[in-house]
């Protein structure tokens, strides 16, 4: 069982330091306080779980006209899309020009026909993981539910065989292991929100912590 509170501790420390807020990067494609990375680092809770193709299946439900479950041929059904986008942790990495394969979201969230009191989604991953975003946010069209990246499909270790990217946020928006998008009329903070991190993880405001 990983030691949750030195995880905690650690991805905050590393997320707290490097450059000072504010500072302007050469590259303007680089928020302030990232460095760009040419690899694709590895960060997570100290759960991988290993979920088959099979086996997995993606659930849309809550405010929703029609509770949509997925399994691994229906999405692979589903119009695929290749889109490239930018990629920016907030332990201070950016990594550009990824290129994601999978579904637009919004395809998916079509599926299910959201409710007009449908407002806030809830991402949820295989290994218990929760983050939040607006439903809003998940209709651009680079937010991707991606099975593949770089060519390759996604490993386990980067959230395969589902995650999703949202590249305008910070990328603990974007859930590894996705299992689940749960629709509702009130935001609910998930993992990193109620421990402090920023609520809507702008990377070039550099919004990394609530209290900032």
């Amino acid at each position: 069982m990983p030691d949750w509170k030195k995880l905690i501790e650690g991805k905050i420390a590393l997320a707290k330091r490097g450059l000072m807020p504010g500072k302007v990067h050469a590259n303007v494609r680089v928020p302030a306080g990232q460095t760009e990375v040419k690899n694709f680092p590895v960060l997570d809770m100290g759960i991988k779980p290993n979920v088959a193709k099979e086996e997995w299946s993606l659930r849309v439900y809550g405010l929703v006209e029609h509770e949509v479950k997925l399994d691994w041929a229906t999405f692979q059904a589903l119009p695929q899309v290749t889109d490239v986008s930018d990629f920016h942790c907030v332990t201070r990495w950016s990594q550009l020009d990824m290129d994601w394969q999978g579904v637009r979201a919004q395809e998916i969230l079509a599926l299910a026909m959201p409710l007009e009191s449908a407002k806030f989604v809830t991402l949820h991953s295989y290994d218990g993981y929760t983050t939040n975003v607006p439903l809003e946010a998940l209709l651009d069209d680079d937010v991707i539910v991606a099975h593949s990246v770089l060519g390759q499909p996604l490993t386990r270790e980067h959230g395969g065989p589902v995650r999703m990217v949202v590249p305008k946020r910070y990328a603990w928006k974007s859930a590894k292991w996705l299992k689940a998008i749960e629709l509702h009329a009130e935001d609910r903070p998930g993992f990193w929100e109620v421990r402090g991190y920023h609520n809507d993880a702008d990377p070039f405001k550099e919004q990394r912590f609530s209290d900032e």
